[in-house]
């Protein structure tokens, strides 16, 4: 559950970053304008194509999560990941490193001609294909959500986080849609000021869930493995008998 309110929680905090960021592109979407309810649904598109494309990532990164928690490195790679969302806050070059290596990359400028493409068109169809693109672009509070999705360790878990992560920020880049630039400068700086701690804050609940102190709702206790073991010796212990017992039984007659 704890996980849920945290993809959300980023979501949200995404979505009032994304105002002074990714905000322009939602200013300048080729929405279809002839009635408020067509407006309304152009904008929606757009937003579901992006959560579409965030939910994608969850299920390519869930299998590597999957994987390390299949392997048993669950606990340590949520605590790494935690780790590397404080670290990127501490060092703002990890992010610049981040950008430099997927930004300037031959498949990301495929994405940015595809999308100068479909933002001259004004249908439908190339909205929803312009939110898919879009949530593609580098951005670094989408790192900390894929971060966050293989901590999870599981395939659906980390879709389900993904999803969650792009249905939260779909209030404010909605709102920019239809009503513009509406956020003052003030609020943006305060914003902006207030996302390295949320991040942070997020990366420290990562790592105790990792750490298995046994807090409710942020630190779950590790499975009692040892008694998970002594229930499947006696059970074994128990069909043994049975079976003995059987055996015996049948021998008798």
């Amino acid at each position: 559950m704890e996980i849920i309110y945290t993809a959300l929680g980023l979501g949200l905090l995404t979505g009032f970053h994304c105002v002074g960021m990714c905000g322009p592109i939602a200013l300048v979407l080729p929405l279809n304008n002839k009635t408020w309810g067509t407006k309304i649904f152009s904008a929606l598109l757009y937003n579901i194509g992006r959560t579409i494309t965030y939910a994608t990532m969850g299920g390519i990164f869930g299998i590597i999560g999957a994987g390390f928690s299949m392997a048993g490195f669950q606990r340590w790679i949520s605590i790494v990941m935690g780790a590397f969302m404080i670290a990127t806050v501490i060092f703002p070059k990890i992010n610049h490193m981040l950008y430099k290596g997927t930004g300037d990359s031959k498949f990301m400028n495929m994405i940015k001609k595809q999308l100068a493409k479909y933002f001259q068109q004004a249908s439908y169809k190339s909205l929803f294909i312009t939110g898919l693109l879009n949530g593609l672009l580098p951005c670094g509070m989408v790192y900390m959500a894929i971060a966050g999705a293989i901590a999870v360790g599981s395939l659906q878990g980390s879709i389900l986080f993904m999803a969650l992560f792009g249905l939260g920020t779909i209030p404010m880049m909605f709102l920019m849609s239809m009503l513009g630039n509406f956020a003052s400068f003030k609020l943006k700086r305060v914003i902006n000021k207030a996302i390295p701690v949320i991040v942070i804050v997020v990366g420290l609940l990562f790592i105790l869930r990792g750490l298995e102190l046994g807090i409710m709702f942020i630190s779950p206790p590790a499975k009692k493995l040892e008694v998970h073991k002594m229930k499947k010796d006696t059970t074994v212990q128990g069909e043994t008998k049975y079976i003995n017992k059987s055996a015996g039984a049948s021998d008798g007659k």
